[in-house]
């Protein structure tokens, strides 16, 4: 099974790894980064991850899932006709085409979305209009073949969805046992609607 995860500079890391983390321990399973840029070198959107991908996406033909993870060097990919036509090819013969937070944008432009619920980091939900789909708040969104996860942390939920998919239920929930996956947040301010007029604000200022 080849899962194919694209990086781009300015990558969101967990977009990136909390998949790669959980859908590396499926039986089976070859997940993989490639380059998407002039070189295999790639940065995340914090400044501290710098990684030197072993291929480039060109050098992908095909591959039984995609995930497209989001950051702020998502929305540079939506005017790269090049990459958004392997988008749109790869789907063409993927069992699963993915994305988390503003990925969903890039499946949107490459027309993947067009008619569909989709779901995407909360600040970017109203851009998932413009590639004619509706956008949910729902933590993770499967229309068919096509399965789309909010923001961020939410790639783990996808994966674990996804997981369970590929496999079955217990051979997913095995995987997050390993991760030991168990979330007990300090806070509830988790979404916009539960976020105070202070954390709503201050979140805007974040780096």
């Amino acid at each position: 099974m080849d899962i194919v995860i694209p990086l781009y500079e300015d990558f969101e890391p967990l977009d990136a790894v909390g998949p790669y983390q959980m859908l590396s321990h499926l039986p089976g399973a070859a997940v993989r980064f490639v380059a998407v840029g002039e070189t295999k070198q790639v940065n995340d959107s914090l400044g501290g991850l710098h990684l030197d991908v072993g291929a480039r996406y060109q050098d992908v033909d095909a591959c039984d899932v995609l995930v497209v993870p989001g950051g702020p060097g998502a929305r540079r990919l939506l005017t790269d006709g090049a990459f958004v036509d392997w988008v749109r090819r790869m789907h063409a013969g993927t069992q699963y085409t993915t994305s988390v937070c503003t990925g969903a944008l890039v499946l949107g432009a490459a027309g993947l979305l067009d008619g569909l619920d989709a779901t995407t980091h909360w600040a970017s939900g109203k851009d998932l209009a413009q590639y004619g789909a509706t956008y949910t708040g729902e933590r993770v969104v499967r229309q068919g073949r096509i399965i789309t996860a909010a923001g961020i942390s939410a790639g783990l939920d996808m994966a674990l969805h996804l997981a369970a998919l590929l496999t079955d239920d217990t051979t997913a929930q095995a995987v997050q046992l390993h991760a030991e996956y168990a979330p007990e947040p300090p806070f509830d301010s988790g979404t916009w609607e539960k976020a105070s007029p202070a954390v709503r604000e201050l979140v805007h200022q974040l780096p």
